[in-house]
């Protein structure tokens, strides 16, 4: 597929299959001040990750080209299963335009572990994985580092649907956490960008079992430097000193949902607009690239 002329006033696009993509955007923002941001949330079809390969794929790709047709320069991949499914297919969609992809932390996780025991919370789907298990091999073997996975069946549910300090969310982190730390982890992947929006939730339940420090890990940084990198590589960052950098919100599912989940988590009111988006008319699916 043709990738569109790019231009440097033109925004970037970040999707997920949620709310959970806000805690990549804050850090886009934060480091990208002046550039113009689109953030799709597919909320009307999430979860992602109990859903088959294919169909996730051929659903980034009509994300995807939704987001092109509105006109941006670059993509953000901002949910780790559809990363996990996608990115690599995507970028033979559009070759020539940035991509970033988000993976859960396990190289920052090594790096950071002082025993050599790190803890893993993400979905099923990234957990299984070839890419995903084929890159927690290679850090073994280069680091020495033991990776614990956890699968969190429901919790980027609980967090997607506003239950960010309920009791059923604090369960449900005790049971996925607590093993982690009786197996001797001292760092915990956020595995799923859901997760550090149920950042303070996390640390009370560590604080429950331990006294020693427990290190979390949060990829959404080296996600926008990444973005700015490729940005500036191919003379794509936006100046500052005109207009202000503009935010658009856009679901598939409840505009008000989106726009309470903006107030929030990143205290914003952008415009948010509710829109529908067909699959992609791929016959037996997405070609393998």
């Amino acid at each position: 597929m043709t990738t569109p002329s790019l231009s440097p006033g033109a925004p970037v696009g970040i999707f997920d299959s949620g709310v959970g993509g806000l805690s990549v955007l804050r850090h886009i923002q934060a480091q990208l001040p002046h550039e113009h941001l689109l953030y799709f949330a597919d909320s009307g079809f999430a979860p992602y990750g109990d859903k088959p390969e294919q169909v996730v794929i051929e659903r980034v790709l009509g994300v995807a080209s939704y987001l092109v047709a509105h006109g941006v320069k670059a993509l953000v991949v901002a949910c780790n299963t559809a990363t996990v499914a996608a990115v690599r297919i995507l970028r033979g969609h559009y070759p020539d335009m940035p991509i970033v992809g988000v993976e859960p932390g396990l190289k920052p996780g090594a790096a950071a572990t002082r025993n050599g025991t790190v803890g893993v919370l993400a979905t099923e789907r990234t957990l299984a994985g070839e890419k995903f298990l084929l890159l927690r091999d290679q850090i073994h073997e280069a680091t020495g580092a033991r990776f614990l996975l956890q699968p969190c069946v429901g919790l980027a549910d609980q967090i997607e649907f506003g239950e960010r300090d309920s009791q059923a969310l604090e369960a449900m982190l005790e049971r996925y956490i607590a093993p982690l730390l009786a197996g001797g982890a001292d760092t915990l992947v956020l595995g799923c960008t859901h997760y550090p929006l149920v950042h303070a939730s996390i640390e009370q339940v560590i604080r429950r079992h331990t006294a020693a420090e427990v290190a979390l890990i949060d990829t959404g940084d080296a996600v926008a430097r990444q973005l700015a990198r490729l940005l500036g590589t191919a003379g794509l960052l936006r100046e500052g000193g005109g207009l202000p950098a503009r935010l658009d919100g856009f679901t598939s599912a409840s505009a008000a949902a989106l726009t309470a989940a903006f107030t929030t988590l990143l205290g914003q009111d952008p415009p948010v607009h509710e829109v529908e988006i067909a699959l992609p008319a791929s016959g037996s699916g997405a070609p393998h690239i």
